[in-house]
């Protein structure tokens, strides 16, 4: 999708289920964010949320626009999780994105669910939103989804097991790409490979955006 060769991680080896890159689209710099599903299923853990404010903060200063293809599940949990204020610097990432003045883009490549899937990009000025006809995304996924909203129910069944089937077949119903696409405010379901064409337009669009922003950075106190 980038230039070729023109790739460049940065942090590989922290928060691995947030990747942070550096690269070029149609000769142009960006900023690349995307998650790795093979460390904490892609979660946003306390050194992910960590990784990303600062990256973001990276961009911003610098004025690099920035590309987002998200595979987010959500925010990590547990007592592990707790201890390390996962919530808190998760919110701090957020602060970090909404106070960001660049150009965003979110290709919704899978997952996007809960607060960490809150982060896909900015609710203001340029900022647009698209998505692979594999995207599933949402405010919690069926599966689990439904174990805690029909938690007593579940409990009370002759046979749990098949209770839960019956009641996610019926939530799959339901369940529509095209209608949650309209919910989130994305902008159109595309094929995968139009995704690089798609991205050369919009950095033109998004330079061309860029000069009034020129000079020093301000950012509000975060949590």
């Amino acid at each position: 999708v980038l230039d070729r060769d023109s790739l460049f991680e940065i942090g590989r080896f922290w928060g691995r289920g947030q990747i942070t890159m550096l690269g070029r689209l149609d000769g142009h710099p960006v900023g690349v964010l995307a998650n790795d599903p093979h460390f904490a299923g892609g979660a946003m853990t306390a050194a992910a949320a960590e990784k990303l404010e600062r990256f973001v903060d990276v961009c911003d200063t610098f004025h690099l626009p920035i590309v987002n293809f998200v595979d987010q599940p959500g925010m990590m949990v547990g007592t592990v999780a707790e201890k390390q204020a996962t919530l808190r610097r998760a919110t701090r990432a957020l602060c970090a994105i909404e106070q960001s003045r660049v150009p965003w883009i979110a290709i919704i490549v899978r997952r996007v669910f809960g607060a960490g899937g809150a982060g896909y990009g900015r609710q203001r000025d340029l900022n647009l939103r698209y998505a692979w006809p594999s995207g599933y995304w949402g405010s919690i996924p069926i599966e689990g989804g439904v174990e805690a909203a029909h938690r007593r129910e579940l409990e009370a069944a002759a046979d749990p097991p098949a209770r839960l089937a019956e009641l996610e077949a019926r939530y799959e119903k339901f369940a529509s790409p095209f209608r949650t696409a309209e919910r989130f405010g994305v902008h159109d379901i595309i094929d995968p490979r139009e995704t690089r064409p798609l991205l050369c337009a919009w950095v033109r669009q998004a330079y061309a955006a860029l000069p009034p922003q020129l000079g020093p950075v301000r950012r509000f106190m975060r949590p």
